[in-house]
């Protein structure tokens, strides 16, 4: 391969970081440029996200030096390294305040007193961007906090990212200064069902000590993988089919049909993949399940490559979750020394590891494939499916991916049996599920409940609403707004079907009456126009024309034409469109339309 590169060298600081994540490769260097042979550099080519990462968190941007130097380490083009670089919200390449303070301007912040605190920040440090003596703020989509709205996720050069919570508009200074510093205490792990008897996903969040693997254990950890080893792999597997276990994800496919179709492909390399870049507007359980029980994920993960032969796992996690990053980082650390992940797992004579990737702010990235082109170092974006990833995943192999919550359930699947699990909800929908309440509940948080359980038994858990009630956003910004006309809703994924709902990632927000929901549903909008991966024509026009058709919609005394107009961009994004965001961008759009909310 004959590569071609500028000039400009890294610092020593950007060396340093850059040799610490890509090693030393044989090459032969002439002027301007580098000629390699052999497969050693290419097969590295994975290693591009984790290494711009690095030099981002520790300098604070990506330089043309740090760029290139990564480039002829990995013989990647330039270009196309560029390319990777930018298509990530987190990651910049021009040069940049080392210390920025990302604002929530989304749904589940911006009405709850993000505006304020964006006013309020906006004052003392001036316009977004702007250099205050080495700080600046930038508004961001949602920050899965919502339950503690608003929030503020502070990236600091060279040192540990934070996050800060129920940050009103009053301790705005107290931010600035966190952000200046660089000191502050992770926010506590908390749920308002903490001590509530009957819970299975968060049972031990809150109880077991998330950074030990004693505590782990002392609280009933190991008990899944020990049964999963005496039921051996088509045991596991079989109790999974018969708790009919489906995908909390969103797309509710059955976890057994992708578990045996991985097991049972030919190959001799398979992988596992944990999807929690969890990044639908509304959406925070999978933060707090692995920021308060973080082992019990590497022991799904475990239990998961164990079932379907797959020798090592990638946890994807999302970039703006520092603190279940470290969390995760230790665990992971701790398994290994304790023989729990390794090339012998528990002396079982099994080999499974895991490793840890870091997302970098692209919500298209929480798309399965998408998910797998950032992992291989790529741009985030989805294939064309078939193939699906239990046949060609990550890195052509067979892949097994589920998201946090399906894999929680595993462990109490292996560890009580498939039917005991299918006897909680109803045949279709079996199990419990998680649910994120936040907006204008009167005790945001996520709640763990059966399936079946209706809307507005729901919301009575979460103390109803403040206010009177003005509409429901169900589902999240993929999902539809709902009214009071549909609280008798039962929350199961026929329920909701029946009545054109989904349950989505179990977002669960209300807005009281007094909201202007033209506003939110034009946030939605330019969520999904400044989040498309721009790769395919339905989505990357769609999108923009709709955000415009919308706001022409809404000043124009609801214009029949731009009705139209609308319906049509939303069918064609619908029918075209290579994976869900565009195929469902429209839908909290259509639904309030539809009901007359805007």
């Amino acid at each position: 391969m004959d590569l071609r590169f500028s000039d400009a060298q890294p610092t020593a600081a950007e060396r340093d970081v850059i040799l610490a994540c890509v090693p030393d490769v044989e090459t032969v260097e002439v002027p301007g440029r580098v000629v390699r042979s052999g497969h050693a550099a290419r097969s590295q080519r994975h290693l591009l996200l984790p290494a711009l990462a690095a030099v981002q968190a520790r300098i604070g941007y990506v330089s043309e030096g740090s760029l290139m130097e990564i480039c002829r380490r990995l013989l990647v083009p330039p270009a196309d390294a560029y390319g990777v670089a930018t298509f990530y919200a987190l990651i910049r390449t021009d040069p940049h305040p080392p210390r920025v303070a990302h604002l929530c301007e989304d749904v589940g912040c911006a009405p709850f007193g993000g505006d304020e605190l964006i006013a309020a920040v906006s004052e003392r440090l001036g316009p977004a961007g702007t250099d205050a003596d080495g700080a600046t703020w930038a508004p961001s989509p949602c920050l899965g906090q919502c339950d503690r709205a608003p929030a503020a996720y502070l990236q600091l050069a060279g040192q540990d990212d934070q996050v800060v919570v129920r940050a009103e508009a009053a301790d705005a200074d107290h931010l600035i200064d966190a952000l200046r510093v660089g000191t502050g205490s992770d926010p506590d792990v908390s749920f308002p069902q903490q001590g509530q008897d009957g819970l299975k996903l968060l049972a031990r969040v809150g109880v077991v000590d998330p950074t030990s693997l004693d505590s782990h254990h002392t609280h009933g950890g190991g008990a899944a993988l020990r049964r999963a080893l005496e039921l051996g792999p088509n045991g596991v597997r079989a109790e999974v089919a018969a708790a009919n276990l489906r995908g909390r994800g969103g797309a509710a496919f059955p976890a057994a049909v992708k578990w045996n179709a991985v097991a049972a492909a030919p190959a001799s390399t398979k992988y596992v993949i944990c999807n929690a870049d969890e990044s639908e507007p509304g959406t925070f359980k999978d933060r707090l399940l692995l920021e308060g029980d973080p082992f019990r994920m590497l022991e799904a993960m475990t239990i998961a490559g164990y079932a379907t032969g797959a020798e090592h796992g990638y946890l994807y996690i999302r970039g703006e979750y520092p603190v279940a990053t470290r969390r995760l980082e230790h665990a992971i650390a701790a398994c290994r020394d304790a023989g729990l992940l390794g090339s012998d797992v528990a002396g079982a004579g099994f080999a499974f590891d895991v490793e840890l990737r870091r997302g970098q702010g692209a919500y298209i990235c929480g798309e399965e494939t998408a998910l797998m082109e950032s992992i291989e170092g790529h741009r985030g974006e989805p294939r064309n499916k078939p193939p699906f990833p239990t046949d060609a995943g990550l890195f052509g192999a067979p892949t097994l991916i589920n998201n946090v919550e399906t894999l929680f359930d595993v462990t109490d699947i292996v560890a009580h049996g498939g039917e005991a699990f299918a006897a909680t909800g109803t045949p279709d929908s079996t199990g419990g599920r998680l649910f994120c309440v936040a907006g204008a509940a009167q005790r945001p948080g996520v709640y763990e409940v059966a399936f079946g359980t209706t809307l507005s038994e729901l919301l009575e858990l979460a103390g109803g609403v403040d206010g009177e009630l003005g509409a429901i956003l169900l589902g999240g910004a993929a999902g539809s707004f709902v009214t009071a006309d549909h609280l008798d809703v039962p929350l199961t994924f026929e329920g909701t079907r029946e009545r054109g709902l989904a349950l989505g990632s179990g977002v669960v927000m209300p807005f009281d009456a007094a909201t202007d929901l033209g506003r939110i549903v034009t946030r939605i909008a330019a969520f999904f126009r400044d989040e498309t991966c721009g790769q395919c024509v339905p989505c990357r026009v769609g999108v923009v024309r709709q955000e415009e058709a919308l706001a022409r919609y809404l000043v124009g005394g609801h214009d029949p034409v731009e009705l139209e107009l609308l319906a049509d961009i939303d069918q064609a994004m619908t029918d075209a469109s290579i994976c869900g965001l565009g195929q469902t961008a429209a839908s909290a759009v259509r639904s309030a339309i539809r009901q007359e909310l805007v």
